[in-house]
């Protein structure tokens, strides 16, 4: 009810100067609302030289301007949204009354689901989902570190699934919230802490159970879909349900359709593991003693190659030696005298013609068996000779 005029509620109106109003109003402001969340609608949103933010925020019948810094946003933004506006308000001394940003968050299915898309299309963009870019995932890790909620349906799942398929891996929790103006942030900062570790986990677990897009909407931030792509230690992503897919898990190295199935793909069944070591053992076993019989057959085969081929040079040799012993024989001064010839020196020198022959000359006379000395009464030339 406004006081009367001449009133003394009038008379005791207080006199400001412009300043002093703003101050005192901001005074009042921060005691009474330190901070407000508003919800409405997206309208006249500009940036300004890549670093402020300008908007408003109306309904049916009113509207409220806001100015906050570029980091504030959650991704890209567009007029018509709906959104819920964590901020201070405040009196400019020049420039009148605003709510000073301090977070934004899509309200409402479609809204959230307009915001996720646009902010899909700029960082598709960037190239933050490329498949280029994507690591392996080691094989089991030895160690994980996993990021969710203590509380969650997800993590009871993820753990026990975890343990019934393998053993002995040190799983290291960050607990977080999964959903609400806080996530966002505290996601991000537990990313960054695994990484700053001296000797961080060989793998980072990022999970949550199903919900509505509001519920999930944290996974669909920048701030978060960033911090998963700069990890240095390589990301598993698994929000929701099968159908559900988020951006985080578009920007993680592995995606997986639940925290179940996140568990799968993270480790072997130890059951199967088994089986398969078996199997491996006996088929490395008969590989063995094939390649143990394929080489006792082959040395016995070269063994045999080597004797044959022996017997075959000996035999060779033998034939040669024959053939040089046969042509020796045949050439033997021996055998020639055995047939009844000799051989007849003189003065030493054997004589193949009797024209050196002289007349009383003693020469020996070699046979095949002994010999003798004559004397040579007579020398008869050939008849060659005589011609």
């Amino acid at each position: 009810m406004r006081p009367e005029p001449g009133s003394s509620q009038a008379a005791q109106a207080i006199e400001l100067g412009v300043s002093d109003f703003v101050a005192l109003v901001n005074q009042t402001l921060e005691f009474a609302y330190p901070n407000v969340v508003i919800s409405g609608e997206l309208a006249n949103f500009r940036v300004s030289k890549n670093k402020w933010v300008y908007f408003d925020l109306k309904d049916e019948s009113s509207s409220v301007k806001f100015f906050g810094s570029v980091y504030n946003l959650p991704g890209p933004l567009e007029d018509g949204m709906l959104l819920k506006v964590r901020g201070q308000p405040r009196l400019h001394r020049l420039y009148g009354f605003s709510v000073n940003v301090m977070s934004i968050r899509p309200a409402g299915e479609g809204t959230i689901r307009r915001a996720a898309a646009l902010l899909q299309a700029k960082l598709a963009a960037e190239g933050l989902f490329d498949e280029s870019r994507k690591r392996r995932l080691p094989y089991p890790p030895a160690s994980v570190g996993l990021i969710t909620s203590r509380q969650a349906a997800a993590y009871a799942d993820f753990v026990k699934i975890l343990g019934a398929r393998w053993q002995g891996l040190a799983i290291q929790l960050i607990d977080v919230q999964v959903q609400g103006e806080a996530a966002p942030g505290q996601i991000t900062a537990a990313i960054e802490q695994f990484n700053a570790r001296a000797a961080p986990p060989d793998v980072l677990v990022v999970i949550r159970g199903g919900g509505s897009a509001e519920d999930l909407a944290a996974f669909n931030t920048e701030q978060v879909s960033r911090a998963v792509a700069a990890s240095r230690v390589p990301t598993l992503v698994a929000i929701g349900h099968e159908v559900d897919i988020s951006l985080a898990e578009l920007a993680a190295d592995r995606r997986a359709s639940t925290p179940s199935n996140a568990a799968e793909l993270l480790v072997p069944d130890r059951v199967q593991a088994r089986a398969a070591l078996r199997a491996a053992t006996t088929q490395l076993q008969q590989g063995a003693r094939y390649q143990f019989q394929a080489a006792r057959e082959y040395l016995q085969n070269q063994a045999a190659a080597a004797e044959s081929g022996v017997l075959r040079v000996f035999r060779k040799a033998e034939t040669a030696l024959a053939a040089q012993a046969q042509l020796l024989a045949a050439l033997d001064p021996q055998a020639i005298l055995r047939r009844g010839y000799a051989i007849i020196r003189q003065d030493g020198h054997s004589l193949g013609s009797v024209r050196k022959l002289r007349r009383d000359a003693i020469v020996e006379v070699q046979l095949g068996e002994g010999g003798f000395t004559a004397t040579v009464n007579e020398v008869h030339n050939s008849a060659k000779d005589q011609e």
